[in-house]
C-alpha cells in the first residue's frame, strides 16, 4: 500500500516537473528541473527494485548531463528566443502519438514481477546455476555484464565515450574562439 502511494506521488511530481519544462522559457530553470526529472526517475526506479538502472539514471541523467548542460549554458544566452507556436503544436502531436504507439507497444509486456514470464522461465535459471561453471567469475552481475553481455557493455561504453569526447571537444572550441576574438 505504501509502496504504491510512493510511486502515485513520484508519478505526479514527474508530471508536474515536465509540464513545467514545456512551459518555463528561462534556460537555467529548464536544467535544473530536468536534473530533477532525472533524480526523480531514479528514485521512482528504486521503488521498482532496479537499483541499477537507477544508479545510472542517477548518474548519467541528474549529474553528468545536468553538468553538461549548464556548461553549454555558459556559452549561450540565458533566455529561450520567442518560438513559432505552430511548431509547438505540430511537435506535441507528434509526442502524443509517438507516447501513444510506445504506451501500445507495452501492453503485451507480462505483469511486473510476474513468475512465469519468459525471462524467468528460461535464462535466469541458467545464469543463476550455471553462470560460475561458465564463466569462472563468482558475482553473477559482473558475469553478466561482462561475459555474457560482453559485446553490449563494451558497445554502450564506447558510446558513452565519444559523446564525452564530442562534448569536451565542443566546450573546448567555443572556448577558444572567444579567447581568439579577445586578442
Amino acid at each position: 500500500m505504501i509502496e504504491s502511494f510512493i510511486d502515485i506521488v513520484l508519478l505526479t511530481f514527474l508530471a508536474i516537473i515536465a509540464l513545467a519544462i514545456t512551459r518555463i522559457r528561462h534556460l537555467f530553470v529548464t536544467v535544473i528541473l530536468t536534473g530533477m526529472f532525472s533524480l526523480l526517475s531514479a528514485c521512482l526506479l528504486v521503488t521498482m527494485d532496479a537499483v541499477d538502472v537507477a544508479f545510472t539514471e542517477a548518474a548519467v541523467g541528474a549529474g553528468i548531463s545536468t553538468l553538461l548542460f549548464l556548461s553549454v549554458l555558459a556559452l549561450t544566452s540565458t533566455e529561450e528566443l520567442p518560438g513559432n507556436s505552430r511548431v509547438s503544436c505540430i511537435a506535441m502531436f507528434l509526442v502524443t502519438i509517438t507516447g501513444a504507439i510506445l504506451i501500445y507497444g507495452t501492453l503485451d509486456i507480462p505483469r511486473f514481477g510476474d513468475t512465469s514470464a519468459p525471462v524467468h522461465n528460461h535464462i535466469a535459471e541458467r545464469f543463476i546455476n550455471e553462470s560460475l561453471q561458465e564463466t569462472g567469475v563468482p558475482n553473477m552481475v559482473t558475469s553478466v555484464l561482462a561475459s555474457y553481455r560482453g559485446y553490449d557493455t563494451l558497445g554502450e561504453t564506447t558510446v558513452i565515450l565519444t559523446a564525452g569526447i564530442g562534448v569536451l571537444m565542443l566546450l573546448g572550441r567555443g572556448k577558444r574562439n572567444t579567447n581568439k576574438q579577445k586578442e
